[in-house]
């Protein structure tokens, strides 16, 4: 191919994915082949394998899920192995440790206002746990900079989801509950749709 550019200019092979999964121009998951003996890796850009804010479970699922479409080429076991972990995480199967969700605090934001003011919809569950937490132990409390580790607990019928946010620990010793159809429906689902949808959907 160098042969169509003129002097000194040369094509000169990079690299190249096969197969590969494209969910939009920001977002995809490939094996990548840089030599013709061997692919090098699984790679990919935009998804929860290289993003900070899910839980350890997401990645997980993920990694799995990608390993099982693009290594072992079957759809039908990835769906298999997202239907055991869902059911696993339904029935209260899945270590604490991969469900704790972790979020820089950044500067502060005021959350005593009233639900209907301009300020609600930026109310969110790390922000709000950390002022929890200073209630209850300002000295040990997270501060400005620092990343505040959560969990999303059972609340009552109507709880936002910002205010179910709790410290692992505080849960751990107090037995509280984990929220986790809000994990399925809030963490896994569109991961997992993103993931599926190129594949499963039907032709036009």
């Amino acid at each position: 191919m160098s042969s169509f550019f003129a002097q000194p200019m040369q094509l000169v092979f990079e690299k190249c994915y096969s197969p590969f999964l494209l969910m939009n121009k920001k977002r995809y998951a490939g094996l990548l082949w840089t030599n013709p003996d061997s692919y090098d890796k699984i790679d990919c850009k935009g998804i929860e394998t290289v993003r900070r804010d899910n839980c350890p479970l997401v990645k997980d699922v993920v990694n799995n899920v990608l390993k099982k479409i693009l290594i072992e080429r079957s759809y039908e076991e990835a769906i298999n192995y997202c239907k055991g972990i869902i059911s696993d995480l339904l029935q209260n199967r899945i270590d604490l440790s991969m469900l704790v969700i972790s979020k820089g605090l950044g500067k502060k934001m005021k959350t005593d206002k009233k639900p209907d003011d301009n300020t609600y919809q930026a109310r969110q569950a790390h922000v709000e746990l950390a002022a929890k937490m200073k209630k209850r132990d300002e000295a040990s409390a997270p501060s400005q900079g620092d990343r505040v580790a959560f969990v999303m607990i059972k609340g009552a019928k109507g709880m936002k989801g910002y205010e179910k946010s709790e410290d692992p620990l505080y849960v751990l010793e107090n037995n509280l509950p984990l929220d986790y159809n809000h994990y399925l429906e809030h963490q896994l689902k569109q991961p997992l749709i993103r993931l599926f949808e190129p594949i499963l959907q039907s032709p036009e």
